[in-house]
């Protein structure tokens, strides 16, 4: 028997069919809360309240497009927690995406309602119920209604905290403060990016400890800790200052981390500042910084970078190419006595050394001169090489820069040339 559709076919019917049904679903939700605020001859008190539960009966529907589809046309909500106006179906929408997901449900607890000619206002006091958190915030609202297509319509939506919690602030004790933390180390225990940005506030600023970059928005906080979870890490405070504001908190101190990818502890400093938005506390400023006195000068005497030389004069004795390689920095330049090519890396720097190795090399300072920087320092001078393959001696000019990294004084610049009269 011949096959009338292929699968991709099929899961193009399934996905068009999925589609309809959903947009079938959205109409019928709109239609459900628009229908019995269609427009009779007059209105009362009552049905102006009424209005008040299809509005509430749309939040229940947890769908953003059926909450904005009880606005009018051109509309004016000035939300409770947002500085921005929406005035039109999207800006609408937009608030009610991240408003439902707190699952909120209102009930008035104090209100006016004033009706005129095609027109409706009920303005008071209401209350809603988060079901996503269990907290309840009383604010104020007006809403003015019109008569649109014949249908009651939200014209006008204002909603506003109430004025003296605001002058009061948001009670936290210093302990919840300090609690705060552990909302953001949960977050890094989950490894999703996404979720650690959604603890910074929207207009959130992260200095982090390993970035130059100051991230100011979610989609860049998200970019560092895509790359910071690779580490595994999990915080500890160590030492904690709060100070508590008005409906702001700080926490700074010491932190220090456990990195679970390598074992490693990392201390730093930090500072928190928090601010209540959207009805939690978030972070609107985080940095990050690594203690400075691990950063000083590593301290090391002439005669201690004298005998850095020593440290890799006995890896030549090896004759172990990658002994030797490892005796220089991660981003070295050997520039060798007998190679024109720079060696600019771990395996170039390898490859040098099998080839010299051969002559089973072993050096001596004849004369050395020796400067001391910041965690860097420098030798130069003239050394001279025994081969032991062969007996033959030979003396050569050389320059080592050494550094402080991972903990060890390794090369990051050998210059080494021969002795230019004799070739003259």
């Amino acid at each position: 028997p011949s096959r009338i559709g292929s699968p991709s076919t099929a899961a193009s019917s399934t996905e068009l069919d999925l589609f309809f049904m959903n947009t079938l679903k959205h109409k019928r939700a709109v239609s459900k809360v628009n229908k019995p605020a269609r427009v009779k001859d007059s209105i009362s008190e009552q049905e102006v309240r009424g209005l008040f539960e299809l509005w509430n009966s749309a939040l229940a529907t947890g769908d953003s497009r059926v909450v904005a589809s009880r606005y009018s046309k051109n509309p004016v909500l000035l939300p409770t927690v947002k500085d921005d106006p929406r005035t039109d179906y999207d800006s609408v929408k937009d608030y009610f995406d991240t408003f439902l997901l707190k699952k909120p449900q209102g009930t008035i607890l104090d209100g006016k309602v004033h009706i005129g000619d095609g027109w409706a206002t009920d303005m008071g006091i209401y209350e809603f119920t988060m079901g996503a958190t269990g907290d309840k915030v009383k604010a104020r609202y007006t809403y003015n209604y019109v008569q649109e297509d014949g249908v009651w319509k939200i014209q006008h939506h204002h909603s506003s905290v109430m004025p003296e919690a605001v002058d009061m602030g948001k009670p936290i004790t210093p302990d919840e403060v300090r609690g705060l933390f552990h909302l953001w180390n949960d977050a890094l225990a989950t490894l999703d990016p996404t979720k650690v940005a959604a603890r910074y506030a929207e207009k959130g600023v992260l200095l982090p400890t390993v970035s130059d970059k100051a991230r100011t928005d979610f989609h860049s906080i998200r970019e560092y800790f895509v790359n910071f979870l690779q580490l595994k890490p999990q915080g500890e405070i160590l030492e904690s200052h709060v100070t508590i504001g008005n409906n702001w908190c700080q926490d700074a101190g010491i932190y220090e981390f456990t990195m679970g990818a390598t074992g490693k502890k990392v201390k730093g400093r930090y500072s928190f500042v928090y601010v209540f938005e959207d009805g939690e506390w978030k972070i609107s400023h985080h940095h990050s910084s690594v203690m400075p006195e691990p950063t000083m000068p590593q301290a090391i005497t002439e005669e201690e970078v004298r005998n850095l030389f020593q440290l890799w004069n006995s890896a030549l004795a090896t004759e172990d190419a990658d002994v030797v390689a490892s005796r220089y920095s991660k981003n070295a330049v050997l520039l060798p006595t007998v190679s024109d090519v720079p060696r600019t890396s771990y395996d170039l720097i390898q490859d040098y050394f099998v080839g010299f190795l051969k002559k089973k090399p072993q050096g001596e300072i004849l004369e050395s001169n020796v400067t001391i920087g910041h965690n860097w320092c420098q030798d130069a001078g003239i050394y001279e090489f025994t081969m032991g393959a062969t007996g033959d001696k030979v003396k050569g000019r050389y320059s080592f820069v050494y550094v402080y990294e991972d903990g060890q004084w390794k090369i990051a610049h050998h210059h080494s040339s021969v002795m230019p009269e004799s070739i003259l």
